[in-house]
């Protein structure tokens, strides 16, 4: 994959989001977001191998449904909290934590946790390996610059 579409993706991955914090805005979120659904969103499952080709508009509200009743039963808050858009007006990145895996949620962690999916229009890349490199790629970059 080209470096530049690599660090696209990273720098919208670090980017400013705003949270969904109360269930209603999801809602209001999700109908939205399915009414300006098209063909080039990605949806990549972070763990498993980046998708190289968007979904269609069909298969992207598909899994918004379905992810929405996961975070519904799973998520057992008065709050939702745990869904980031970069824009809820007009999103082209979108991170839903996992409820089964939100590791620190206040406080200072050096790996932190990641999202459980990742919506977006950019390729995504493989987001633990560009964000955690293994520890003997760190010693070996501490080393040339010692």
């Amino acid at each position: 994959m080209d470096a530049s579409i690599e660090q696209n993706y990273l720098d919208a991955y670090k980017g400013r989001f705003v949270s969904l914090m109360r269930w209603h805005h999801l809602d209001e979120f999700w109908g939205s977001f399915k009414q300006q659904a098209d063909d080039c969103w990605y949806i990549y499952h972070v763990g498993d191998e980046p998708p190289q080709s968007p979904v269609d508009r069909n298969s992207l509200k598909r899994f918004i449904d379905e992810v929405d009743v996961l975070l519904h039963q799973e998520h057992d808050e008065d709050y939702c909290g745990i869904v980031y858009t970069d824009s809820k007006e007009n999103p082209s990145y979108v991170k839903i934590f996992d409820p089964n895996n939100l590791g620190v949620s206040c406080g200072y962690s050096e790996k932190p946790p990641l999202p459980g999916w990742i919506l977006s229009r950019i390729p995504p890349i493989e987001l633990e390996d560009a964000l955690y490199p293994p520890n003997n790629r760190r010693h070996w970059w501490q080393r040339i610059f010692e």
